[in-house]
């Protein structure tokens, strides 16, 4: 590859106006000049409009929608892109100053990838925390590390628009683990390349979280997992990773349902699980 190439860095917001100014900065303070910045407002109640207003940087360019969960949210940000690799940045995460020069000399060295990410520092409580040994990050096609939990952070991620034509893009019906179900998707077609260098800063804690909004996360995965078992594209060993994770999660809600005496939960739970076996 000899020409320079491209990104669309896509920001999906809701009511996060004071962090979204730390983002949006180390957007627009990139060492690396070829790239658009795409804010997607989900319907903010915060005066984000008007903070937004006042970036006069003509890389930025900003979308109202009403309010419909962070998958819609990215999808129009897909749709508004106009540049050849998307990246995505949540709200209150931001970028290493040298994020994009970097991503840009590692595609540019594996041009048969179309999915790259990286390695991240977490951020809570004004502390820098290592990463869990569960969260070690990994390469390759690893659909089978992807259904055990969201193996790709999304504010780490950059990917080949095609991509998006040849999978879909983020599932609407998800308000919360929509970046799980796509991952599922993702890699079950196409192996990662892992950048072996921090170029995300992720923070956490704060109360405005989706896993803080949504307590019972599993249920999105329990969709997602029941979703890319019927497609029947997976192999034997995609199969029972998948299946396993399925059986564990919906076992969990049945036991709770029972303890709770809801025969619903209980039935519908079942019903998914039944749709399947063990080869």
């Amino acid at each position: 590859m000899n020409k320079k190439l491209s990104f669309s860095v896509i920001i999906p917001t809701y009511n996060r106006k004071d962090f979204l100014k730390i983002a949006i900065d180390s957007v627009l303070n990139q060492t690396y000049d070829n790239y658009e910045l795409i804010i997607v407002d989900d319907g903010s109640t915060d005066k984000t409009k008007d903070f937004i207003g006042d970036q006069k940087n003509p890389k930025l360019k900003y979308y109202f929608q009403q309010n419909q969960g962070p998958a819609s949210a990215r999808n129009l940000g897909i749709k508004k892109a106009k540049k050849e690799f998307v990246c995505f940045l949540d709200s209150d995460d931001r970028f290493c100053k040298d994020k994009l020069e970097i991503t840009s000399r590692y595609i540019q060295k594996n041009p048969a990838y179309k999915i790259f990410h990286s390695q991240e520092i977490w951020y809570r409580n004004n502390k820098f925390l290592p990463q869990k040994q569960e969260h070690k990050k990994s390469a390759g096609f690893i659909f089978e590390n992807a259904v055990k939990l969201c193996s790709i952070s999304i504010s780490t991620a950059a990917i080949k628009k095609q991509v998006f034509r040849e999978i879909g893009n983020f599932d609407k019906n998800l308000l919360a683990c929509e970046d799980y179900d796509f991952w599922l998707r993702a890699t079950l077609r196409y192996p990662v390349c892992l950048i072996p260098k921090a170029l995300t800063i992720k923070e956490g804690g704060h109360k405005d979280q989706q896993s803080k909004k949504y307590p019972g996360m599993d249920k999105f995965r329990i969709y997602s997992l029941d979703k890319i078992l019927q497609t029947k594209n997976l192999n034997k060993h995609q199969y029972q990773a998948a299946y396993q994770q399925l059986k564990e999660k919906c076992l969990i809600y049945i036991k709770g349902s029972k303890k709770r005496n809801k025969t619903k939960e209980i039935k519908k739970y079942q019903q998914i699980l039944n749709k399947y076996s063990l080869y």
